[in-house]
């Protein structure tokens, strides 16, 4: 497991608000929120980015969009929206190396981002 704070999280040495776990990801309560609804989805596979990710992550990669569908479903959000972000490298806005995907809601997303 790679040496970040989601690596942490995943082994239990960090405590996470946690909306969501199964035995291929967590989900999580973002503690630096950008919208009333911002969960982190964080696949257990320490992968760093998504540069480095393969064919053999694709289940992998669905199945963390199908959590974040079914997370937006349980908090309510589904019905008037909801923004996906997958960051990846410094310019891409990634902050910590394990990859992690971003659903944010509860408020407009206006268009650009960023």
């Amino acid at each position: 497991m790679p040496e970040t704070v989601f690596g942490k999280i995943l082994t239990g040495e960090i405590q996470a608000d946690k909306v969501w776990e199964d035995d291929q990801c967590i989900a999580i309560n973002d503690i630096s929120p950008q919208a009333p609804t911002h969960v982190l989805i964080i696949p257990r596979a320490g992968i760093a980015t998504l540069d480095d990710t393969s064919e053999e992550h694709t289940a992998l990669l669905g199945h963390v969009t199908w959590v974040a569908v079914q997370i937006a479903r349980k908090l309510g959000i589904d019905k008037q929206g909801y923004r996906l972000v997958w960051n990846c490298k410094e310019s891409g806005g990634q902050e910590v190396f394990h990859i992690h995907l971003h659903l944010l809601g509860g408020r407009r997303m206006d268009w650009p981002p960023g």
